[in-house]
């Protein structure tokens, strides 16, 4: 047995040895199979000593290595290091080899390392300042954007000529992102070399004028740094900057806002006159018909507001619905210095949404509501319920939410208030608890109503237990006492049997300063009270021990037999004193109360200065003196003037000339137009109108346009794109479609002018032409409602072409053929509501729309056969622009007829390509006279910005009562959904006027096949991609639900497509041509992905949210 055991032992043994043996050699093998890159990334665990040094040789080897993709490594590691705020610095002779990497990941790397560390490394940096130089030439806008930033960060005053040069040349480049750079290394430059401001200056004047969203904010801020008392830069600027506002982001509106509201402070006069009304604002302006009356209410209100101070306020007014809370309150700050006292309010609900927000932003808005509460209780007033004290507050919000509500307490809501801080009393908070006393003293003082209840619930505090408590509440009876000192002996008498329990210095001293005041009305209290003091006096604080010795004097003067000796004690003890305010005040009052030969004239009137009647302290606010600072402003929180704070100017008397803001426009050509709303014939318009009218809509609608209308041209405002000058360049790189289609748009225009002139010369009626309808439709092509497919063209077809092209390559899903469009000449339609006949452009008004409708007339085949001819050589067979096959008509109201003193005005987009010009967005108005007289001489007046590129309708010279006429406009929206801003005026008013467009009415149909969209979608990718996962209405699945939800949204081309469950759209920007495609894969119901690709991120974004809620909605 046991060599049985001896065996098994054995075996054991030596399969233990070869357990170890392949361990050892697995362990080796493991060793030697690593390879250089992981070897370099492994750290050593042996020595933690110089584990840091041992990692940053091993980075540095990697950063000298041959291969990128360790460098690369390296370089995360590094500015991984940086951000977790590790000193890297060591490792900068190995990163600045790397400078001229031809990676651009690693270059970008290193670039954001550079600007950390060129400024401690200077030299070491200024020995690739080559290299900097020629990445500013880089192809790549962010490699040139970030060695801008890397030499503006070298603090080396020898560069300055090379920095300066580079800024010159970054302000000029086509990419708004470095342009935005070259704004922030003006600010390095200037701190580095304030000789340059100069220069600097005119720099900053260039890039103000820049249209860019991405620029403005920069270039302000920069503005700001260097030369923010140079208002003349922006004046020209400044409508420019109101209107990209809305666009800028965040940082930048903050920062636009601030300067705004010191520039409004300097141009405008103050809203705030006694008696001063604006007159947008008068409700008596939407009623008022008697002209005498009027003419009073002229005389009343002197004060009108300029039209440029009322759009800054109009646009900023959508900023308070920001989600950023800096933004809100620059605008609640900007709407508090510069609008009307009435309008102020509409900035309350935002700053209360802002409380819920982190308890850092809680304490600066709760700053700004205390300073505004104190001059207008009524605004926050309906909100108080915001400012109750929470038990998680902290303590330095809790009283801030104190003194607003103390500040908004009034007869009406005091018991309420009060109510709450009786609660606010009990908190375990003591510094909260002491300042709720306070609050009570300041409510009791500023309403007389509350006082002896105040001072009644003051009383019963004095037996608390806690000592603050009972200190703070003898604090505030002190200051009400002297209210009311003759009704309160018995209160003194109650404090004076505390005095020997209460510990608090302020309150002993508080006691003291009452017996001494009011000794004559306790002549029994007040010497005991001293006789206790003197036993006491050496161990009391310097604060009583001073009150001491006032009591003692009051009481010598006004009770000598019983207090001369124990005055004289306390003063003798006050002249040994430590203090020397005490052993000072001791000597002071000493010789004026004790008469002796040393002693002067001044003993007699020693009653007459102790015992002067004292005016009772005014309990104020801490916030009342806030408002000399600017809101929301680090000044105005400190309480304290701050490095770098810019006073408001006060109001001008008399405002500056505020032509100073006008940018120059190039005056339109007056087209020759004709008296509206004079009828000539009876006859001859009915039968024009019967024709005319009852043709497809999308003609009736260019016709009047056409007439209407008088060409314009000046430079338009872009929002959320780059310089006009790369907006132009990319237009004309991306396609040769775009190119051609803009030709096709000349070559159309010139026939319409020649068309024109010879109208003029003739002044026949227009010739009616049509081209064939292959079915019948029960809605015109917009959707306006059940008319008949009638149509008239006018001889000079000049889009025709174009659309028979695309009618001929038109997609099968297509619900109507695309029909042709007509600039036909014609009066401006004026039709009396009385009158069976009506527009088809005004069928949103009346109910229920007209099914009779008349059919054309019968129409020559061989115009039929010529129409079908018509078409342009030079269109491209992939790509063309052309009409959609479903647009409904969505009607706007821009005037409504209270506001316009019986002029109504609505509009809709009629999405037609514009007659005037090809980057202009169509726009049909629709004017009504609702008034009692007729309306003359209705034209567009001022815009707003005065360079705003629209094309405006002739002046109707008349429009009768009751009477109604459409006119065409063309807007140069810049591929931006900001309102064009302008006024409409008659003879005797203007009214401010404003039209926004939906995204989706920026966008004109493409027509191209599937392989090219897949073609075009795949140069479209990364940061022009835009896509999200949508929850789709189960009506909204078929083909044709899609395409009919898809096009109410936006005017986009229906793209066909093999494959049922893939749908496509395309279209370009109308402004500057941009590609916009659209494309919805169909996932497992109700879900759908949902993507556009386009240049235009923000268009996509804005895009993507209104086909999200079109498609989500049953």
């Amino acid at each position: 047995m046991d060599a049985g055991l001896a065996s098994l032992r054995s075996d054991a043994v030596g399969a233990m040895r070869t357990a170890l043996v392949s361990a050892e050699n697995l362990q080796l093998s493991l060793r030697t199979g690593l390879s250089q890159e992981e070897q370099a990334l492994t750290q050593t665990k042996n020595n933690p000593k110089e584990t840091n040094k041992t990692g940053n040789e091993d980075l540095k080897e990697m950063l000298e290595s041959n291969k990128e993709s360790l460098k690369l490594e390296a370089m995360k590691r590094v500015v991984g290091l940086i951000a977790k705020g590790k000193n890297a610095s060591e490792l900068f002779p190995a990163v600045v080899k790397n400078v001229a990497s031809k990676n651009i990941e690693l270059k970008k790397l290193v670039y954001v390392y550079l600007v950390r560390y060129a400024e401690e490394q200077q030299d070491l940096a200024l020995l690739s300042i080559s290299t900097f130089q020629r990445a500013l030439k880089d192809p790549n806008q962010f490699i040139r954007a970030s060695a801008l930033r890397v030499l503006s960060s070298i603090r080396v005053p020898i560069i300055v000529p090379i920095m300066m040069l580079a800024i010159k040349e970054a302000a000029a480049d086509l990419s708004p992102y470095v342009r935005k750079t070259s704004a922030h290394a003006i600010q390095k430059l200037y701190s580095l070399d304030p000789d340059q401001k100069e220069q600097l200056i005119e720099v900053i004047e260039k890039l103000l004028k820049d249209k860019s969203t991405l620029v403005a904010g920069s270039v302000v801020m920069a503005f700001e740094e260097v030369c923010p008392d140079r208002i003349d830069l922006i004046h020209k600027n400044y409508r420019k900057l109101c209107n990209l506002l809305v666009d800028v982001e965040e940082w930048g509106q903050v920062v636009i806002i601030s300067m705004l509201t010191r520039y409004a402070r300097t141009q405008f006069t103050s809203p705030w006159k006694e008696g001063a009304m604006c007159d947008e604002n008068s409700d008596k302006a939407f009623y008022e018909s008697d002209s005498e009356e009027k003419k009073d209410e002229k005389e009343d209100k002197p004060y009108v507001m300029d039209p440029d101070h009322r759009l800054l306020l109009r646009n900023t007014k959508p900023l308070l619905q920001s989600r950023n809370t800096a933004v809100v309150m620059s605008v609640a700050q900007l709407y508090w210095h510069l609008a009307p006292k009435h309008e102020v309010s509409i900035v309350t609900k935002s700053l209360v949404r802002l409380l819920r927000s982190h308890r850092e932003v809680q304490y600066i808005v709760l700053q700004n509501i205390a300073t505004m509460s104190i001059q207008r209780k009524g605004m926050f007033e309906p909100f108080m319920k915001s400012f109750y004290v929470r038990s998680t507050d902290a303590t330095h919000i809790k009283t801030l939410k104190l003194e607003i509500l103390t500040n908004l307490a009034n007869e009406a809501n005091i018991s309420t208030i009060l109510r709450e801080f009786q609660t606010y009393v009990k908190s375990q908070d003591k510094a909260f608890a002491a300042a709720t006393i306070q609050a009570i003293g300041r409510c009791a003082t500023n309403i007389s109503e509350v006082t002896d209840t105040c001072l009644n619930g003051l009383v019963l505090l004095l037996s608390n237990r806690d000592e603050t408590v009972v200190a703070e509440s003898v604090v505030v009876i002190k200051k009400l006492l002297q209210t009311q000192p003759t009704q309160h002996c018995e209160i003194i008498k109650h404090m004076a049997k505390l005095f020997d329990n209460i510990t608090v210095p302020m309150a002993r001293a508080s006691i003291l300063w009452l017996m001494g005041e009011y000794c004559e009305r306790v002549p029994k209290i007040a010497p005991d009270v001293l006789r206790k003091m003197a036993k006491s006096f050496t161990a009391e604080e310097d604060i009583v021990k001073l009150q001491t010795v006032n009591l003692a004097a009051k009481l010598y003067l006004t009770n000598s037999k019983q207090t001369k000796l124990l005055t004289q004690y306390i003063l003798n003890l006050g002249k040994y004193d430590q203090n020397y305010d005490i052993r000072d005040r001791t000597r002071f009052i000493r010789q004026l109360i004790v008469p002796n030969e040393k002693s002067g004239a001044l003993n007699k009137y020693a009653r007459r200065i102790l015992l002067a009647p004292k005016p009772a302290p005014v309990l104020e606010s801490a916030f009342k003196d806030r408002d000399r600072f600017q809101l929301g402003t680090l000044s105005h929180s400190l309480n304290t003037k701050a490095t770098g704070y810019q006073e408001l100017s006060d109001w001008p008397e008399v405002a500056p000339d505020q032509s100073v803001r006008n940018v120059e426009v190039i005056e339109p050509i007056k087209e020759w137009a004709p008296l509206v709303g004079k009828t000539k014939k009876a006859k001859s318009d009915e039968k024009f109108y019967s024709d005319e009218e009852e043709d497809k809509e999308e003609e009736g609608s260019e016709s009047s346009g056409s007439e209407d209308s008088s060409s314009s041209s000046s430079s338009s405002e872009e929002s959320g794109s780059e310089s006009e000058e790369e907006s132009s360049e990319e237009s004309e790189k991306t396609s040769s479609d775009s190119g051609q289609s803009s030709s096709r748009s000349e070559k159309s225009s010139s026939e319409s002018e020649s068309e024109k002139k010879k109208k003029r010369k003739t002044k026949k009626a227009p010739q009616k032409k049509s081209k064939p309808s292959a079915t019948e439709s029960d809605s015109d092509e917009n959707g306006n409602g059940p008319v008949a497919q009638a149509s008239s063209l006018s001889a000079d077809s000049s889009s025709s072409g174009s659309d028979s092209d695309s009618e001929g390559e038109s997609d099968s899903d297509s619900v109507t053929p695309q029909k042709k469009k007509s600039e036909a000449k014609s009066k401006p339609k004026v039709e009396q509501k009385s009158k069976k006949e009506v527009s088809l452009l005004d069928l949103d008004d009346f109910s229920p729309a007209p099914t009779n409708a008349p059919k054309s007339a019968v129409i020559s085949s061989s115009l039929l056969s010529d129409l079908e001819g018509l078409s342009l050589s030079n269109v491209s067979s992939t790509m063309q622009v052309t009409t959609p096959s479903f647009g409904p008509v969505k009607t706007y109201e821009l005037l409504h007829h209270m506001t316009g003193k019986g002029l109504s005005a609505k509009y809709h987009f009629p999405r037609q390509p514009c007659l005037y010009e090809p980057s202009m967005v169509s726009v049909q108005v629709i004017l009504t006279n609702g008034s009692d007289h007729c309306l003359e001489e209705i034209h567009i007046g001022d815009r707003s910005p005065a360079s705003l590129n629209i094309h405006c309708f002739n002046t109707i010279e008349r429009l009768e009562q009751e009477a109604s006429v459409t006119v065409s406009m063309g807007i140069d929206f810049s591929d931006s959904t900001q309102a064009a801003n302008f006024q409409l005026c008659t003879k005797e008013d203007q009214f401010s006027v404003s039209i926004q467009p939906a995204v989706g009415e920026l966008l004109m149909p493409s027509s191209m096949s599937e392989q090219d969209f897949c073609k075009e979608q795949g140069k479209l990718l990364g940061m022009n991609e835009t896509s999200a996962t949508i929850s789709m209405a189960t009506a909204n699945t078929s083909s044709q639900a899609i395409n009919k939800h898809v096009l109410s949204v936006a005017n986009v081309g229906v793209v066909s497509s093999s494959q049922s469950d893939f749908h496509r759209f395309a279209g370009r920007t109308i402004s500057s041509g941009a590609l916009v495609l659209v494309s919805l894969e169909l996932k497992e119901s109700p879900a759908a992905l949902l993507t556009i690709n386009t240049e235009k991120s923000v268009m996509a974004s804005m895009l993507l949210r209104d086909l999200k809620q079109a498609l989500a909605q049953a």
